[in-house]
C-alpha cells in the first residue's frame, strides 16, 4: 500500500475508533449498566455522571501507563542489573545480573560523563537567558512597529523546522573550504572578508560548545517572543500610562513597570527552554555527534546504549536526565497551580 494512504487509513481508523469507543462506552454504560429508569433511576444516572469522566480518562491513563510509567521503572531497573548472554543460549538472548550502583559508579569515573554533564551546564546557563532575553526583546520591539506581525512570523519561523533540520542549515553556515577555495559558509566568508583564514568552527575546543547553543537560541526564541508577547499586551494600560505621567523614561517603563507584572511568565518560559536544553539531543547529534568536547547527556546515553551496547550504563545516565527535569517539571506544575488558585 501507497505510504500516502497508509497514513490515511491510519488517520481515519485512529479518529474512528476513537469516536467508536466513546459512543459504544456511554451507550453501554447508560443503557447496560445503569439505565436511567426505574425506582433507581436517580441513583443509577449519579453512578453513571461519577464513572463517566473516566471513560475518557482511561485511554489516557493507559497510555500514559504504558509510554510514561512504565519505561521508567524499567530503565531503572535496567540501570541496576548488568546485561549478560546466556551461556549456550540464542544470539541475541540474554540475562540480567543485579549489580546495585556498579552501573552508576562506572558511569561517574567516565571523563565523557563529566564532560557531557559540563557541557549540559553551560548549555542551562547559556541558551534559556539568551533565548529569554531576546524573545523579551523582540516581543517589545515588534509591538511598537507598523510591520511587526511580519516581524513575529519571520522570527518565529524557525519553531517549524526540526532540530535536525535547523542543524544541516547552521552546519552549512558553519562550513569551512580550503584557503584557496571560494567559502559557501557565511561565518568563513565574513572572516575571510575580515582577512583572516577558514576555521572549521565546530573543531574549535570550548566555542563549538556556544555555536551549538546559537542553533538552540535561534528557535528556541520565537517561541519565547510568541509567549511574551501575549503577556506584554496582558498588562494594564493604566500602569504604563502612571508611568509617563510621572516623567518615566521608556527604560524604566520597560524594566521597572512592565518586567515585573510579568515576572512569572518569565519564569514559565525560562523553565520550559531549561527542560528542552536537559534533552539536547538532535542538535549536537547532528552536527559534531559529541565529538570534539561537544558531548552532552542525552547524546552520551545513546552512545552507550546504541554503540557501545552498555545498557546498564546507558539506563543510568537516562535516570540521571530524568533526575535533572523531575525539580524542574515539579515547580511548573506547583506553580501552575498556584497561579489557579
Amino acid at each position: 500500500m501507497h505510504p500516502a494512504l497508509q497514513g490515511l487509513l491510519t488517520i481515519a481508523l485512529g479518529v474512528g475508533g476513537c469516536v467508536a469507543y466513546f459512543y459504544l462506552s456511554n451507550q453501554f454504560l447508560d443503557r447496560v449498566l445503569f439505565p436511567p429508569r426505574g425506582p433507581n433511576a436517580g441513583r443509577n444516572i449519579n453512578r453513571a455522571n461519577m464513572i463517566r469522566p473516566w471513560l475518557f480518562l482511561g485511554p489516557a491513563l493507559i497510555a500514559l501507563g504504558l509510554y510514561l510509567a512504565y519505561p521508567v521503572v524499567e530503565t531503572l531497573r535496567l540501570s541496576l542489573t548488568e546485561r549478560v548472554p546466556v551461556p549456550g543460549g540464542q544470539p541475541g538472548e540474554y540475562d540480567y545480573n543485579f549489580v546495585g550502583f556498579a552501573n552508576y559508579a562506572q558511569m561517574m569515573d567516565e571523563p565523557k560523563f563529566w564532560e557531557a554533564m559540563r557541557n549540559n551546564f553551560m548549555w542551562l546557563l547559556v541558551v534559556p537567558a539568551l533565548s529569554t532575553a531576546f524573545g523579551l526583546l523582540a516581543a517589545q520591539l515588534t509591538d511598537r512597529i507598523r510591520w511587526g506581525n511580519a516581524a513575529k512570523s519571520m522570527i518565529f519561523m524557525p519553531m517549524a523546522i526540526s532540530f535536525v533540520g535547523a542543524s544541516v542549515i547552521w552546519k552549512l553556515v558553519y562550513d569551512a573550504r580550503p584557503i584557496d577555495q571560494e567559502q559557501i559558509g557565511i561565518l568563513n566568508a565574513l572572516w575571510v572578508g575580515l582577512g583572516g583564514e577558514p576555521q572549521t568552527w565546530l573543531t574549535v575546543p570550548l566555542w563549538n560548545n556556544f555555536f551549538l547553543m546559537i542553533v538552540l537560541v535561534w528557535i528556541q526564541t520565537g517561541f519565547a517572543m510568541v509567549i511574551l508577547s501575549a503577556a506584554l499586551r496582558g498588562i494594564p494600560e493604566e500602569t504604563v500610562e502612571a508611568a509617563i505621567v510621572d516623567g518615566a523614561n521608556p527604560f524604566q517603563i520597560f524594566f521597572k513597570i512592565k518586567v515585573p507584572q510579568i515576572k512569572t511568565t518569565i519564569m514559565v518560559v525560562w523553565t520550559t527552554i531549561t527542560l528542552v536544553v536537559l534533552k539536547v539531543f538532535d542538535i549536537v547529534f547532528a552536527m559534531t555527534n559529541g565529538q570534539w568536547q561537544t558531548q552532552v547527556l542525552a547524546n552520551y546515553m545513546f552512545d552507550k546504549l546504541f554503540r557501545a551496547n552498555d545498557w546498564g550504563v546507558g539506563s543510568a545516565s537516562a535516570m540521571v536526565i530524568m533526575l535533572l527535569v523531575t525539580p524542574i517539571l515539579v515547580w511548573n506544575v506547583w506553580n501552575a497551580r498556584r497561579e489557579m488558585r
